[in-house]
């Protein structure tokens, strides 16, 4: 896996790059700033851009636009965003498009570094990564949507861990119950949000976008 990283601290630049190092990750530049990761990205073509959300020169949201500007200009790079606390107009921008190969974390996850490896390698894989607390926090929100009001708490428990980006097995790793039971919950979540039965990938970003109220 060849990877770029986009972090203006260089404390976490550096530690992020010999972390990836150690596990036999090829960390092919590092940038401080958007331009430089731009550059980076274009010149090297890498498989993942790891991405600050805040860079300089304003420290607001270069680095998430850089992240953006990246994915158009290159569709297959995948993005890992980490932020210092969770900033909910981007992480509903980026769930909002839809589409895989794109992760938001905290930039705490980091310390745990099974956690960060693993998000960071389904995002690699075409998959999405949410931090749990990113999606703990969208969810305060007060809803109006009647399909939801209609899901069991099982149900809700099951289309939280989806928003996190987890799998069917690995949802039934967690919850502690057969890939079967899953696979019941997520066609009764597809009944009660009246989503069709079309493609199952497509149902699946319907029903998140729905339950974090961004579709």
């Amino acid at each position: 896996m060849r990877i770029v990283i986009g972090e203006d601290d260089a404390l976490l630049r550096e530690g992020l790059a010999l972390l990836l190092a150690a596990e036999g990750l090829d960390v092919v530049a590092t940038a401080a700033d958007a331009d430089a990761l731009l550059a980076a990205v274009d010149e090297h073509r890498p498989d993942v851009a790891i991405v600050d959300v805040r860079m300089p020169p304003t420290h607001t949201d270069e680095g998430i636009r850089a992240a953006v500007q990246a994915r158009r200009t290159h569709p297959d790079l995948a993005v890992l965003v980490l932020s210092a606390y969770v900033e909910q107009a981007f992480a509903t921008d980026l769930l909002a498009g839809g589409a895989g190969r794109v992760g938001y974390l905290l930039k705490e996850r980091v310390g745990r570094v099974e956690e960060f490896l693993e998000a960071l390698h389904r995002v690699a894989a075409g998959g999405t990564a949410v931090d749990p607390e990113v999606v703990a926090q969208l969810l305060t929100r007060t809803r109006t949507d009647a399909g939801l009001d209609r899901l069991s708490a099982r149900e809700r428990e099951v289309l939280g861990l989806m928003a996190e980006g987890l799998g069917n097995s690995a949802i039934a790793a967690r919850l502690v119950v057969s890939d079967g039971a899953v696979h019941k919950h997520i066609r009764s979540i597809f009944a009660k949000l009246d989503l069709a039965p079309t493609d199952e990938a497509d149902r699946r970003v319907s029903a998140v976008l729905r339950y974090l109220r961004v579709g």
